[in-house]
């Protein structure tokens, strides 16, 4: 019995990305995402069973994370994709990461520090080819910037990549554009620089179309059994690597009119019983499931009830019940014959699963399922 837990299930990491390494065309590589601490899930533990799975490159968004994942996984080729200060930069090669680079500015102070370390940096071009976040938007400037790493004598041109926007909306015709905008690109600089290795998917592009595959697709979301289209994970063959417990601290009987939680936003209509569960908002169980989520107690599904606290949550359990304190409840993931998927939780709030695995807090202990 804990207050709070997050049970990960390494052995469905390492399935998930034997499932995306069986989708990929013949010689691309898997790189698995494991930033944000692996999406909530706890970043050396998923890396380890992703590389067991099939994935043969990790990839991280900060100079810290870097240095968290390199210190584990040496041996492992890693890619640092985020926007670095001098300072991350020098977390990240210290790590042996590769880093992405998009403007001149950057090339110039990765191949000093390149030099200052008496081995070259491998940077990675980014096009922007739709996202409009990072990257440079115009093809002969990218291909530009590829000739003058390759020229550099203190980097070495290893990639060329993109992020897509709307992959994960089979309805959005902007994913085609981007990728012929990216195809376009990439092959223009694999005609002089044939070894860089070209690289798009994420994992709701592994499932659209083969042709986004390239030489590597970098995969975070699927890696943890989450659906990148939001439904049924099972129905892509994923399996939910993370599900969340907790406990019933409480069992009391309410009157008609009785009221729980701050702002007294439910009132019991008649007779029931209410559980009491230690954990809140400060553990990841977001205020906007106040009177809207159900959770699982003893193998059937109960409305919450209330206002989400930061430490409590209240559970309407009817009026007859044979739950009693101490009893197991469930958040995300299965009992009895019942389940919860992340992505039931994200639907709730209007957001994506990504948010709810990472949301998570740090004061919920992970531990193996």
């Amino acid at each position: 019995m804990m207050r709070a837990v997050a049970r990960i299930d390494a052995a469905a990491v390492k399935r998930n990305c034997a499932r995306l390494k069986a989708e990929l065309r013949p010689g691309a590589e898997l790189c698995a995402v494991v930033k944000a601490d692996g999406y909530g899930h706890g970043a050396d533990v998923c890396a380890d069973a992703a590389l067991s799975g099939g994935a043969t490159r990790l990839a991280v968004a900060t100079g810290t994370e870097a240095a968290q994942v390199g210190r584990r996984f040496p041996q492992v080729p890693l890619l640092t994709m985020g926007a670095l200060t001098p300072e991350d930069l020098d977390a990240a090669l210290a790590a042996g990461s590769e880093v992405a680079v998009w403007r001149d500015g950057f090339r110039a102070l990765a191949g000093a520090r390149g030099r200052a370390q008496g081995r070259p940096v491998r940077v990675h071009v980014k096009y922007d080819s739709g996202m409009g976040r990072l990257g440079n938007p115009d093809p002969r400037e990218v291909l530009a910037l590829a000739r003058a790493c390759d020229a550099e004598p203190n980097l070495e041109l290893a990639g060329v990549w993109t992020h897509f926007a709307t992959a994960d909306e089979p309805a959005s015709d902007f994913f085609e554009t981007q990728l012929q905008r990216f195809e376009t690109v990439a092959a223009a600089v694999k005609a002089e620089f044939p070894d860089v290795r070209a690289h798009a998917a994420n994992s709701a592009a592994v499932f659209r179309d083969r042709r986004a595959h390239f030489d590597m697709a970098r995969c975070g979301v699927a890696v943890y059994g989450l659906d990148p289209f939001q439904g049924d994970p099972g129905e892509r063959g994923l399996a939910p690597a993370m599900s969340l417990h907790s406990y019933v601290a409480d069992v009391k009987r309410f009157a008609p009119g009785d009221s729980a939680g701050y702002g007294q936003t439910w009132r019991a209509a008649g007779e029931t019983w209410v559980a009491v569960l230690p954990l809140g908002y400060g553990d990841g169980v977001r205020r906007g499931l106040s009177n809207n989520a159900e959770i699982l107690i003893g193998g059937r599904r109960h409305p919450l009830i209330g206002t989400v606290s930061m430490d409590n949550v209240t559970v309407d359990l009817g009026a007859e019940t044979d739950v009693e304190p101490g009893d197991e409840a469930v958040l995300i993931g299965s009992q009895g014959g019942e389940r919860v998927l992340a992505e039931e939780v994200a639907a709730r709030l209007g957001t994506i699963n990504y948010e709810v695995t990472c949301g998570v807090s740090a004061r919920v202990p992970r531990e193996p399922a």
